[in-house]
């Protein structure tokens, strides 16, 4: 129902203003949608496949051995905290709009549609990029097992140019990045089985990483705990960031989430404490191991392993390091895909880039593109450009969501809620300082570079987006008590009493 709101003009929030608040257009009917098929265990280990991957297997020992020493520890607790603030927050959202489209569809509703659009076009680049970064930090480990067997690559595929002399693709991050896609093509039931077993593996390898390494710590490796002061430890953390938001992509399941409002804030905040507790003692482990300055930046727990003497321990670490991160590409591939379904359906971008394949009933147009667009990166970016660029754009969406939920709380306290983002309003308030804190460590050209994206955004919705989401959603701002309309589950939403306490 939309509302009697009717604010004229084009800055306003009537049907022609661009800041009328929407919600997603309705399902399709049942033949025609995705199928609802992930339970709570699924998700939350879907969310533990999206957190833990490049982030703990690779990137933590480049930050250690060149930003923040063992003071990584500290850099992972910093981003962990931000991370926690938007992850109440996305809760709070996932239990109301248990839509696909995550910060997109929250923003729409809220802020209004060009703060959704310009969220959801952000993001699009943003999973893109992370898909491919994850996938970058599996060729160091995939050189180790090769050079473990006696292989070794030609020097041009092994990295992308100005990566390394002799470098011209990295030909194996673009073979996983079209590899993901073409698992995700198989259909939602079939890709999370396989998703789901390999995180098992992977957190079974962590496992083994901690309780073995912490065995070989030495303390002294960990003196002097902070080398490059604490600002090395904060500049670490605005680049390891993007290893613990997993939960933003999960959120784009909602529709094929079984109970969506009831299991995706609990997966959501169960996946990041999960893996922020492995993140922890994974540092220790790598910093206590060999000092920071000959931590191997590549494959940095395999080469430590092998320096102690343990290479046949190396060499399981660098197979579960290879496997998780397959299924940090999958979760974020999964949650592009599923948002370009979204947009497409509400008439922001072309319908046919969001048709569904008629047999399996995925985004399958969309999920190819994503994965060529991501090969694309993978192969001929350095991974430091692209972690960064992704991590400006997921903090951005952090900033524009936690203040969305304070908006919406105060604005209208009285619907109804499976999950309340605790500490209002100081938590998201919080969330969005650390952010904004974490955002001006980043470069000038990272900052360059999503300025472009942005306007090249800009320009599909001034020539296209505005004029053909009115024809799918038409009228100005909706009334927002009709978000419990969008139930999805066939369930009835429960009464607006849900703390953390039942997490």
């Amino acid at each position: 129902m939309v509302s009697s709101e009717t604010s004229g003009g084009l800055f306003g929030t009537g049907e022609r203003g661009v800041f009328r608040r929407t919600l997603p257009a309705p399902e399709e009917p049942q033949g025609r949608r995705m199928n609802r098929v992930l339970g709570l265990t699924q998700l939350t280990l879907i969310g533990v496949g999206a957190i833990i991957g490049a982030g703990i297997f690779s990137l933590a020992g480049a930050v250690a051995r060149n930003v923040a020493g063992p003071a990584v520890l500290v850099s992972f607790l910093i981003a962990g905290v931000a991370s926690l603030c938007a992850a109440f927050a996305y809760a709070e959202f996932a239990g109301m709009v248990p839509r696909a489209g995550s910060s997109y569809t929250y923003g729409a509703a809220v802020l209004g549609e060009l703060v959704g659009w310009i969220i959801g076009w952000d993001l699009l680049l943003e999973y893109t990029a992370i898909v491919a970064a994850v996938s970058i930090g599996m060729s160091g480990y995939v050189g180790y097992l090769l050079n473990a067997v006696g292989l070794q690559l030609p020097v041009w595929m092994l990295g992308a140019p100005g990566s390394g002399e002799g470098h011209r693709v990295d030909l194996i991050a673009m073979l996983i990045c079209l590899g993901v896609a073409w698992l995700l093509n198989r259909g939602t039931r079939t890709s999370a089985r396989v998703d789901v077993v390999l995180t098992v593996v992977k957190i079974a390898v962590v496992l083994l990483v901690v309780v073995v390494g912490l065995m070989q710590v030495k303390t002294s490796n960990l003196t002097p705990f902070a080398p490059f002061g604490f600002g090395g430890a904060v500049a670490g953390a605005a680049t390891v960031f993007f290893a613990v938001f997993g939960y933003d992509a999960l959120s784009t399941a909602a529709e094929e989430s079984v109970q969506a409002r009831k299991h995706l804030p609990k997966a959501m905040i169960l996946s990041l404490a999960i893996s922020m507790v492995l993140y922890v003692l994974a540092c220790v482990v790598l910093t206590g191991m060999v000092n920071y300055t000959e931590v191997d930046p590549k494959s940095g727990f395999s080469a430590a392993f092998s320096s102690v003497g343990l290479g046949g321990v190396g060499i399981v670490v660098a197979i579960g390091a290879v496997l998780g991160i397959v299924t940090v590409s999958f979760s974020f591939m999964l949650g592009a895909s599923r948002l370009w379904y979204a947009l497409s359906r509400d008439g922001l971008t072309p319908k046919w880039f969001g048709e569904l394949h008629p047999k399996r009933r995925v985004p399958h147009r969309a999920t190819w593109i994503i994965g060529v667009a991501s090969a694309a990166l993978a192969g001929l970016v350095p991974v430091q450009e692209v972690a960064e660029l992704t991590n400006i754009g997921v903090l951005l969406a952090f900033v524009i969501v936690s203040a969305a939920v304070v908006v919406i709380r105060y604005r209208r306290p009285d619907l109804p809620r499976s999950f309340r983002c605790p500490g209002m309003p100081v938590v998201p308030i919080l969330g969005i300082g650390f952010s904004v804190w974490l955002m001006s460590f980043l470069a000038l050209e990272t900052w360059l570079r999503l300025l472009g994206w942005l306007l090249v955004g800009m320009l599909v919705y001034v020539l296209y987006g505005y004029r053909n989401t009115r024809k799918v959603l038409p009228g100005g701002s909706v009334d927002l008590a009709e978000l419990s309309r969008l139930a999805g589950d066939d369930q009835p939403v429960a009464a607006a009493s849900t703390t953390t306490k039942e997490l």
